[in-house]
């Protein structure tokens, strides 16, 4: 009877095989291997550090052989106790030691771990190619920038995480639950594209966010135009970006090559593509016409366009000349890939007149 308690409490201590039995095997292993050669008269062998050294030595099977048995009994012990059951104690660690590396690589593939990231990008949503299209543009531009912020794909879709190599992946059941987003860290992200197939779910996920990080700069993209000015009336600090494939259909039926151009100027890839920079707040104010010369003369760049500090989401394009940019206003140009360091103080001066 006793037999069959002790055999049913094993096989529910070990069943589910959890790190606690495995430890608990170990120092029952360890304690039993201990007692059985101090009987033997192993003085050398139970002294605190060789005993130590010595069983890790032999339960691995490394076997150096610079410490060893010297007693007849004490052979016996290491040859039918200490040997075979170190091997298995040592198979078990190795195994689960694997299978717990294997399962933090699966939950990290299917979006199941908590991240600990901040002032990363973080992409809400998923639509296939057209996402996997906006990661590998975003992986190209994050080259360019010295911040090389993370990037983080939190999607509610059957997916495991696409390019594991180069992104963090959180799979949620919805945008709206603090739970679910404090895994993606939404409060602390920098920048947040919320693209989804349906609007009203990229509406409700705008809002969410609109709320839980109000400092992040948000992008959200709609299929239907109409639901653009709802959104920024309750949510201003929230950039829309509706689809423009009309627009430029009818665009290219009067100016053909029109589509090239826009797609070539949204394009990293290859030719000259659109970028933008801030005016650091130590640099006197500019003239818009020294900063389209000098950007034209000597970095090999167009500017098109700037956006005042105090008006982040208006942008006026094709600027007059005599305009004053000031310190923490964006301007952006067009060059074959994003200036990394500008002479500021150059503009300021007699160079470009």
């Amino acid at each position: 009877m006793l037999s069959v308690k002790v055999r049913k409490l094993i096989i529910r201590v070990f069943a589910d095989m959890r790190w606690y039995s495995i430890v608990l095997a170990l120092f029952f292993y360890a304690c039993t291997s201990w007692i059985l050669l101090w009987l033997a008269g192993e003085e050398n062998l139970t002294q605190t550090t060789n005993f130590i050294y010595w069983l890790a030595v032999t339960g691995s099977t490394v076997g150096y052989g610079d410490l060893a048995p010297s007693t007849t009994a004490g052979k016996y012990i290491v040859s039918f106790y200490v040997i075979p059951l170190g091997l298995s104690i040592f198979a078990l660690i190795l195994g689960h030691g694997a299978k717990w590396v294997s399962d933090q690589w699966q939950k990290g593939v299917r979006g199941l771990k908590d991240l600990h990231v901040e002032n990363h990008i973080l992409v809400l949503g998923w639509n296939g190619q057209r996402t996997m299209r906006l990661l590998n543009l975003l992986i190209r531009e994050k080259k360019s920038v010295a911040e090389n912020p993370t990037i983080v794909l939190c999607v509610r879709a059957e997916i495991t995480n696409p390019l594991p190599d180069d992104i963090e992946f959180v799979k949620v059941t919805t945008f709206s639950n603090d739970q679910d987003m404090d895994r993606a860290c939404v409060a602390r992200a920098k920048v947040i594209l919320m693209d989804n197939p349906e609007d009203d779910l990229t509406m409700t996920t705008a809002l969410y966010c609109s709320q839980r990080n109000p400092n992040a700069q948000m992008v959200a993209y709609f299929n239907d135009e109409t639901l653009v000015p709802l959104l920024q009336k309750h949510c201003p600090n929230v950039e829309c970006t509706p689809s423009v494939a009309v627009e430029m259909l009818a665009k290219a039926a009067f100016d053909p090559g029109s589509s090239l151009l826009h797609h070539d100027l949204l394009d990293v890839d290859e030719g000259n593509a659109q970028y933008s920079v801030s005016i650091p707040e130590n640099v006197s104010p500019l003239l818009v016409s020294k900063l389209f010369i000098g950007l034209k003369r000597d970095y090999r760049a167009t500017l098109i366009g700037l956006s005042r500090a105090h008006q982040k989401l208006s942008i006026e394009v094709n600027p007059d000349l005599d305009q004053i940019v000031n310190p923490g206003d964006k301007i952006f140009y067009i060059a074959d890939e994003r200036i990394q360091r500008f002479n500021w103080n150059e503009f300021s001066g007699e160079k470009y007149v």
